[in-house]
């Protein structure tokens, strides 16, 4: 195997910085055998700051990504980046200049404006408080009052998953599906939220149990949590339950986690589509 190379890639923004990690962290997995070492300057807002900046550019130079409102400040680091031939791209400018050419005006220029305390983002914490409360099957009674629920037996990344869509403003419960244990009869007459089924091959939740009892202590004393038969029955009483109820099923044997959350809004946005027809 080719040894990994490495590369240096600056991350400099007026904000958190969590719009250039994303757009780096997505460019930079293009790129098998390399990988990025990232330096994150946030919440850059003088000149002196680009300045000492500037000095750890010249100890590492490398990819310069930048989210800068400031038009002075994003001229400087540019000029900066010009005289140490360090590529420099502004993330955000080809977009909005999209946006200008379209809607013919121009952005605010407002630091961090996708993070103001507006009302989404008062209802994306009260979407995650809700998903802690409701994670691993707590608080069942008032399940209507979730947006989505979800099943799946043990390792099926239920609350990883939850946490992620409450993030996104969803509020979401979760269920673990135990061998024995019939699901609650507020589920199956759940009306108003969507249930979803989470399902990965026996292989892949027998992987990652493995993983977890060896990290920490088995979960129980049934030595069918790591049997690849017990868990293929485990497997299969879920893919039953969906079927009999009409809910649909996602396998999340080889997707992320924000492909399956991205499955589940697809879903959702379908359901709500339907009703509102």
């Amino acid at each position: 195997m080719a040894p990994t190379r490495f590369f240096h890639l600056h991350l400099i923004s007026d904000a958190t910085g969590e719009t250039l990690i994303n757009v780096g962290r997505a460019a930079a997995a293009q790129y098998a055998g390399i990988h990025a070492v990232e330096h994150i300057h946030s919440l850059v807002r003088t000149a002196k700051q680009i300045e000492r900046i500037v000095l750890e550019l010249e100890n590492s130079p490398g990819i310069v990504l930048y989210t800068l409102v400031d038009e002075k400040l994003a001229e400087l680091l540019e000029a900066r980046c010009n005289e140490l031939s360090i590529p420099a791209v502004s993330v955000l400018d080809p977009v909005l200049q999209a946006f200008q050419a379209y809607l013919g005006t121009r952005s605010t220029g407002r630091i961090g404006a996708q993070h103001a305390l507006d009302a989404s983002y008062f209802e994306r914490i009260e979407a995650l408080n809700f998903t802690m409360m409701h994670d691993d099957g707590q608080l069942p009674r008032d399940i209507d009052e979730a947006d989505v629920m979800l099943l799946g037996v043990s390792r099926t990344s239920k609350t990883p998953t939850s946490i992620y869509l409450a993030n996104r403003g969803i509020k979401t419960a979760n269920l673990p599906i135990v061998k024995g244990i019939p699901v609650p009869a507020l589920v199956t007459r759940a009306k108003t939220c969507l249930v979803v089924g989470l399902v990965a091959s026996p292989d892949r939740i027998v992987q990652i149990r493995q993983n977890r009892v060896l990290s920490l202590s088995p979960e129980d004393d049934n030595p069918a949590y790591l049997d690849r038969t017990a868990v293929s029955q485990e497997v299969l009483e879920t893919r039953r339950l969906c079927a009999k109820y009409g809910w649909p099923l996602i396998d999340v044997s080889r997707r992320s986690i924000e492909e399956t959350a991205a499955a589940v809004l697809a879903l959702l946005g379908e359901r709500r589509g339907k009703q509102m027809a």
